[in-house]
């Protein structure tokens, strides 16, 4: 059996309905490769009858129907005529169960559900139905429902307003591993990298799963990432397209918003987001901002100091920030075989450090816990986000990441991805007194300013480092 690594909350939600006395219904959901259906599978392994059925995409109602009809005799022994709709489906289902014993656990796991729910299928009203009418009513049933699109799941499920409204009895988002449970992933594989590497990975893969699965032992970083993306066998080479047409049923909009932030790495406010995207202010279009920020794409940062309406989204999902920055420029080369060595020739350029710093920017704002643990703020109430100031229409200042907290504090959060330890100078010192008395100004706060450094490996605490900063943070407070 494979090993579940992390998913500790997850477990214990599963732990608490499966082991319940009464019918439970479950939804999951979260992006593809993330391992929602591994989860599931894995963890309810030998507890029971357990039936699974997958949805199948651009599948028709009559084929799905045949997947669940080679299920359903396929665990129960049965031989019927295979159902024509999503009702006789269920009608089937409950009178196979009414067979099987009140103390023997059943699970229903209905995966990918918006591939089985789609529009003229009726799906969700057999569902709607049968859960009421019958399946609520067995003590022994726990139903489990799941899908990768996040915007669906939310509002045809989780905030359904008909019939399954208030019905569920808990919900899970599955998102990418953070860096620690990168690490033990990893470990569990038999790949032993120093943390400064697996943060490089991570940056390229956000702690997806699936993406982590590719990578072989024996190999650094920088062989890991050439073999993931920069081969004519690479996994991720042409994942970008396949991901979001798998998500959205017309991803053209939804491509436009990531390709233009993935232009600004301090995000964009939404009017300045829709005139590069091309896109107009309607009701639809803020649905595929709310699509996109569900799926873990990209993300609404406030402004600190702003309002709401001045928040900047982000595109978040390293992949979509690695591919569009670095395979997609080069993919015709790569697969042109001109190039076979090229991610071990440019890793090492100033291009790449400079991306890397915006990407280690990222990964500290996905990382803010592990940030206030370190800062032994963990318990205090706070607002983070990315300030800046202008002065005469030029830009005056910036902080990379500021955290207001309830405490009457502020830490001012200066990021530097460095593959050594960081010596600061003189004129780097003034640069962040300067940033700390405009923040002072232009904000009127009166609370007290700590400086922060969070950098890959610390900083050399010479008489500049004294004079500047007040704590510093490393990568290894980030695992």
């Amino acid at each position: 059996m494979a090993e579940l690594i992390g998913r500790e909350p997850e477990i214990e939600v599963l732990d608490r309905l499966y082991h319940s006395k009464n019918a439970e219904f479950l939804a999951i959901y979260g992006r593809r490769r993330v391992g929602k259906t591994f989860l599931v599978t894995q963890y309810c392994k030998n507890k029971g009858i357990f039936f699974e059925i997958t949805g199948a995409p651009n599948a028709s109602t009559k084929e799905q129907l045949l997947n669940f009809y080679d299920e359903y005799c396929s665990l129960f022994n049965k031989k019927k005529n295979p159902p024509k709709t999503w009702s006789e489906a269920f009608k089937d289902l409950r009178e196979a169960l009414s067979d099987i014993s009140s103390s023997q656990k059943v699970i229903l796991f209905f995966d990918e559900l918006p591939w089985l729910a789609s529009t003229k299928s009726r799906f969700l009203q057999a569902l709607d139905y049968n859960w009421n009418r019958h399946f609520s009513r067995m003590p022994n049933v726990l139903l489990i429902v799941c899908g990768s699109s996040a915007f669906w799941m939310v509002s045809q499920i989780i905030n359904n307003k008909g019939g399954l409204y208030g019905r569920l009895s808990a919900h899970l988002r599955i998102t990418p591993f953070s860096l620690a449970t990168t690490e033990k992933y990893l470990i569990s594989r038999g790949i032993h990298l120093p943390r400064s590497q697996i943060c490089e990975i991570y940056m390229i893969t956000g702690g997806v799963p699936k993406y982590l699965s590719y990578l072989e032992p024996g190999h650094s970083a920088a062989q890991c990432i050439h073999a993931l993306c920069f081969s004519l066998q690479s996994p991720l080479a042409g994942e970008f397209y396949k991901l979001y047409h798998s998500l959205f049923k017309n991803p053209a909009p939804h491509f436009s918003i990531v390709q233009a932030l993935a232009k600004r790495h301090y995000g964009m406010m939404r009017s300045d987001l829709l005139k590069e995207a091309k896109l107009a202010n309607t009701g639809r279009t803020s649905e595929i901002l709310i699509e996109l920020i569900e799926s873990g794409f990209i993300t609404l940062v406030p402004e600190i100091g702003k309002q709401l309406r001045e928040a900047r989204y982000y595109l978040s999902d390293e992949y979509s920030l690695f591919y569009l920055n670095w395979i997609e420029p080069v993919k015709t080369t790569l697969l042109q075989g001109v190039e076979p060595n090229y991610w071990l020739q440019y890793q090492n350029t100033q291009s790449w450090r400079i991306w890397a710093g915006y990407a280690f920017e990222n990964l500290c704002l996905k990382h803010l816990i592990k940030i206030k643990d370190a800062l032994r703020i963990g318990g205090v109430i706070t607002t983070a986000g990315y300030w800046k100031s202008k002065k005469d229409g030029k830009k005056e200042a910036e902080i990379d990441l500021v955290i207001d907290r309830a405490d009457q504090s502020i830490n001012l959060c200066e990021i530097k991805f460095h593959n050594d330890l960081f010596e600061m100078d003189l004129s780097y010192a003034k640069e962040i007194q300067r940033k700390k008395e405009i923040f002072r100004s232009r904000t009127g706060t009166r609370k007290a300013l700590f400086t922060t450094l969070i950098t890959s490996f610390g900083a050399i605490k010479n008489s500049h480092y004294l004079s500047s900063i007040d704590n510093q943070i490393t990568l290894e407070n980030l695992f």
